[in-house]
């Protein structure tokens, strides 16, 4: 999965992809630029989904501007039949992972199109994956990273394809899970001659710079499992926090954690630093908890809340601090299969985030998703909140991130956070035929709409469920309430298909 937990968010459901193979007249009419057929099938010869470029402009914004770029794609025409629907799954801050068009992999989106008969597409994000608008990240290239140049990919491709495959007449429904989720939604509301609905999972409409409800969310999200269970988590942290104050201790705590390196503490930055690393094992494992993300091939899938306050509670590891360090232990060498826990300085991690090289150890996404909650959206998952466990990493030491890295005032931040609400009306969204799937262990779902606005806006609040679990392949430990929300999407997309 794509989740950058330790730069400055912790996010991302999906770095996607889609699945099939152009038969018929679509075959004959797609332009193929550059067409590699990516992946075998077990039965048949044919590929099961291509893989395409497209001509994009650089700047969307500025006509004189004639500057292009290749955007990626994936396209799959298994399940399509003449006039059925167009589904466009938009990639999110990572590389599309072509798992989401294998048609193996039973992913929720697909099982829809085989029984709506559509045609499937994966549109990866300008500035991720192979998708490089720019030779490097330098940060004045960055200027061409947003929201709203991505909406404006989806147009244009959305333009030329209808275009292209004679599909100008058919309906074309956005899919997106967690930043790809808000961005389905806005695609709708700025485009809706274009976009005709919206599937927006675990969307963060809502764009705050200090994102402190993150956390009370897994404070309830804990305690929801075992009452006790956060309050021992917030005794654990509150104990290192004092330990970790004092170097003469430093030696134990590289011990107790299993730090690959012996703990440095150099500045504040460092402190809150490796603070909020050590969180974010329990921070990750609530936010994913239980979804079924072993199809993409992510790691630690069966670690969940359970895990935590299972081991949160056993007596015997002794204070809960060696507990809560038994459990990253645990889940580093056990479910993440790491000999022992990264835990590099703030410094060692401010160079790799200013690496601009599209090779460098950030530019799977971090760099560039950092400098979209530098200047678009916030969601800085601070500790400020007197209702959760844990201490140490504030706004301040993630706010000064967009200073050192990117040259970013909190002014200019707080600036583009608000225009972010403004442009696009925050919950207060104004459109139609936008459905907004929560889960309510979710962290995100405090940023999203979970009580519908109107019988064209619905939302589905999925009790006991995280990050974007109705989007992940169905299977049989799933509970009931998880399996009525797939369906009630698929209802409601049905009745959207059929208005004009």
């Amino acid at each position: 999965g794509c989740c950058y937990s330790l730069t400055a968010v912790i996010f991302a459901c999906l770095c996607f992809a889609c699945d099939g193979f152009f038969t018929g007249n679509i075959h004959r009419n797609i332009e193929r630029q550059i067409s590699n057929d990516v992946q075998g099938h077990k039965d048949e010869d044919k590929p099961v989904f291509q893989q395409h470029w497209i001509s994009q402009k650089l700047d969307h914004f500025n006509g004189a501007d004639s500057r292009a770029w290749k955007q990626k794609f994936l396209v799959t025409e298994t399940y399509y039949r003449t006039g059925g629907p167009v589904f466009l799954m938009i990639g999110g801050e990572g590389p599309i992972n072509n798992q989401w068009m294998s048609t193996d992999s039973g992913s929720t989106w697909l099982t829809y199109a085989k029984k709506l008969g559509a045609l499937c597409f994966l549109l990866e994000h300008r500035f991720y994956g192979d998708s490089h608008p720019t030779v490097d990240l330098r940060t004045e290239n960055l200027q061409f990273l947003s929201s709203q140049q991505a909406l404006a990919d989806l147009a244009h491709f959305r333009t030329v394809m209808a275009k292209q495959l004679g599909l100008t007449n058919s309906k074309w429904v956005a899919f997106g899970g967690s930043y790809p989720g808000a961005l389905a939604a806005w695609s709708r509301l700025k485009y809706p001659n274009l976009i005709h609905a919206a599937v927006a999972s675990s969307a963060p409409l809502h764009a705050t710079v200090n994102f402190s409800e993150y956390l009370e969310v897994v404070w309830r999200a804990l305690a929801a499992e075992n009452p006790e269970c956060p309050l021992l988590v917030k005794k654990a942290f509150d104990t290192l926090n004092e330990l970790i104050k004092d170097p003469k201790n430093y030696e134990n705590i590289t011990k107790d954690f299993n730090l690959c390196s012996r703990l440095q503490i150099q500045s504040e930055k460092d402190r809150a630093y490796i603070l909020d690393s050590l969180a974010d094992s329990i921070m990750s494992t609530v936010q994913y908890n239980n979804d079924n993300r072993a199809f993409e091939s992510a790691l630690g899938t069966n670690c969940t809340i359970k895990t935590v306050c299972g081991v949160m509670s056993e007596e015997s590891l002794g204070e809960p601090y060696y507990r809560f360090a038994a459990f990253v232990a645990l889940r580093t060498t056990t479910y993440l299969l790491q000999p022992c826990f990264k835990d590099p300085t703030y410094s060692a991690n401010l160079q790799d985030l200013r690496n601009t090289s599209y090779s460098g150890p950030a530019s799977g996404g971090e760099r560039q998703w950092l400098y979209q909650t530098c200047t678009e959206f916030g969601y800085f998952q601070t500790s400020d909140s007197p209702n959760q466990p844990f201490s140490g990493f504030g706004l301040q030491y993630h706010v000064e991130q967009c200073l050192d890295i990117f040259n970013i005032s909190t002014k200019t931040l707080y600036a583009g956070v608000d225009q972010t609400n403004e442009n696009y009306g925050s919950y207060d969204i104004r459109a139609t035929r936008i459905v907004f799937p929560n889960g309510s262990i979710d962290p995100w779902h405090a940023l999203g709409i979970t009580s519908s606005i109107s019988d064209d806006l619905p939302a589905i609040f999925i009790k006991g469920t995280a990050h974007c679990a109705n989007m992940y392949p169905a299977r049989a430990e799933d509970i009931p309430q998880l399996n009525l929300a797939r369906e009630h999407i698929f209802q409601i997309l049905q009745k959207w298909l059929k208005e004009k």
